[in-house]
């Protein structure tokens, strides 16, 4: 077994209102967030010691628990609060590069399609995680494919929620693209229309216009409304809405935005090309700088 296994790490969990060892935050076998997908998370960053956005991935987080019909019993300010230890106890106060994953389940009272039963679990994990790419690799863009699987019809899903069963067909769509030696997927949605990669939502660029889909059947991404503020506060102009496959080859730039992601520029989907520049430049830089700002306005 691998040192780096994420279940061999050292380290403490925040787990149900107390720190564990990191190898001792066990679950069991039958429960019911294994079995029946209800649980949900978030993934959010630490620049420094501060978490960027915290109070709105935690107010995320107990949405996403409310579509799946339970209540996380743990209010707003308690879970902020206890992002912010666990970052303490475990030593990361200083990195740029830390990841937490805050996450909720049903407990293993009962096991069946019925859940109300089950207690509910709140568990947060800390560690350092860097950007997928150096600024100097994300400027060159990333290679996507578009993926066979599509994002639901929002009537067979709580697309609103950030929640675990609704990434069994992003990691299909991932896997599927790193067999073909491409890094990412480009999932289209129900209708046809270009939705979001598979784990970020997709902006494209032309004549100074940002052009992004909307998002009514997928996930609006906390760092995406950033990423929607900062550019418009560049002047650039942002366009949602509904984007069509054959568009694709109609842009200059492409960029992907998520919380591990960042900002990354795209350089290619399926036979089309993109030159990541000055806007791709633009959002990359003032995103970062906007993260690290506020994590200094926050001391």
């Amino acid at each position: 077994m691998s040192a780096n296994a994420m279940d061999q790490r050292d380290g403490w969990i925040w787990y149900n209102g107390e720190f564990v060892p990191w190898k001792d935050a066990k679950l069991h076998v039958l429960t019911h967030g294994l079995h029946y997908a209800s649980s949900v998370f978030e993934g959010e960053r630490s620049y420094g010691g501060q978490i960027f956005k915290l109070r709105e991935h935690t107010d995320r987080l107990i949405a996403s628990a409310k579509y799946l019909d339970f209540e996380i019993p743990y209010s707003a300010d308690e879970i902020d609060e206890a992002c912010r230890q666990a970052i303490v106890k475990n030593g990361l106060e200083n990195s740029d590069d830390t990841y937490l994953r805050p996450f909720a389940w049903r407990g293993a009272e009962e096991l069946g399609v019925p859940a109300r039963n089950n207690k509910v679990h709140l568990a947060i994990a800390v560690w350092d995680w860097p950007s997928y790419y150096t600024r100097e690799d994300r400027l060159k863009g990333a290679r996507l494919t578009i993926a066979k699987w599509r994002r639901p019809d929002p009537a067979t899903i709580p697309c609103k929620a950030k929640a675990a069963g609704l990434y069994m067909i992003c990691m299909l769509s991932k896997h599927a693209a790193m067999d073909d030696g491409y890094s990412e997927a480009l999932m289209l949605d129900y209708r046809g229309l270009v939705a979001e990669a598979t784990s970020a939502n997709v902006f494209f660029y032309r004549d100074g216009e940002l052009h992004t889909p909307t998002p009514d059947c997928f996930l609006d991404g906390i760092t995406r409304q950033t990423i929607i503020d900062l550019a418009e506060r560049n002047g650039l102009k942002i366009v949602e809405r509904p984007i069509k496959p054959e568009e694709l080859g109609d842009f200059e730039e492409c960029f992907l935005t998520g919380t591990a992601a960042e900002v990354t520029p795209v350089a290619q989907i399926g036979e089309h090309k993109y030159h990541p520049g000055k806007i791709c430049q633009l959002l990359v830089d003032a995103y970062a700088s906007e993260v690290r700002h506020k994590s200094a306005a926050a001391e």
